[in-house]
């Protein structure tokens, strides 16, 4: 791959744009919690989404083989290699990670990603790595308190996000990180996860979409009890929703968030042909 940076920068703009979310992290106490969560060695490719003005790069490039960068920001993706001395083993990209082609970055090989994400954008971001064929190694992600609470949720607080991301990877809340250690502070306080992807995911690609049919459905009505939130969310008359609660063992009465991801996964193979 072609090093420094993809695309043409117009000019150089130093101030934040509040319209891509951006709070750079400039506290070196939080950035080195993030390098040891990441557990990098010399051998690693890095994949870090949202390098803003670098800091956390720095330290990524001076530890890995490889980092590449993903930047939505132009100005800020043109002027990162020159500002951190044109490393060799740093590549720039000007792309959404959102949509950018994963596959024409990574070229299948094994990576970890390191990203301190716009609030707006970090559930889809995280989903789409761990739901793609070569999922990274770890994540290891900045995110909002709440998002990440979430994510490493117990059975009794799961959300939609907890099974979700659960389903994928084993995750673990790493630290907090106060608004005073971004510049500009932002006006919620946010927290780093880790994410381990699983070498084989809770429920295969190809019965996906049936699977978060019926999370989706028992999350759809939160007060209501599982029986009935499961018949509203998924049209399915209620006598066919108690017997397949009884089947699974699951007290109909229970609410969603109190179930276990591996009762999730039983739920689905008794109800997936009456969803399907």
């Amino acid at each position: 791959m072609q090093r420094g940076y993809l695309n043409n920068n117009s000019h150089i703009r130093r101030s934040p744009r509040k319209s891509l979310g951006q709070h750079f992290l400039v506290d070196g106490a939080y950035l080195n919690r993030i390098m040891k969560a990441a557990q990098i060695s010399s051998s690693d490719i890095i994949l870090e989404v949202g390098p803003g003005r670098g800091s956390l790069t720095s330290r990524l490039v001076d530890s890995a083989q490889e980092v590449i960068c993903i930047e939505i920001d132009q100005d800020l993706a043109g002027t990162l290699p020159e500002k951190l001395g044109m490393p060799s083993n740093l590549t720039v990209v000007n792309a959404d990670a959102r949509q950018f082609n994963i596959d024409a970055i990574i070229n299948n090989q094994k990576y970890k990603l390191v990203a301190n994400l716009p609030y707006y954008a970090a559930t889809p971001i995280i989903r789409r790595f761990l739901e793609d064929e070569n999922p990274p190694q770890l994540l290891v992600v900045m995110v909002q308190r709440e998002v990440a609470k979430a994510m490493v949720a117990k059975p009794g607080n799961m959300s939609m996000l907890s099974v979700a991301t659960q389903c994928y990877a084993d995750s673990r809340l790493v630290c907090h990180v106060p608004a005073k250690a971004f510049r500009p502070p932002p006006s919620v306080v946010s927290s780093v996860v880790s994410l381990e992807p699983r070498s084989e995911p809770y429920v295969v690609r190809e019965k996906r979409d049936t699977f978060f049919s019926i999370v989706r459905a028992g999350f759809s009505a939160r007060r209501k009890q599982l029986k009935n939130s499961l018949s509203h969310g998924l049209g399915i008359d209620a006598g066919i929703v108690a017997t397949s609660l009884d089947k699974a063992d699951i007290d109909g009465t229970r609410r969603a968030e109190t179930l276990s991801l591996s009762e999730w996964v039983n739920l689905h193979l008794i109800m997936e042909t009456t969803v399907e």
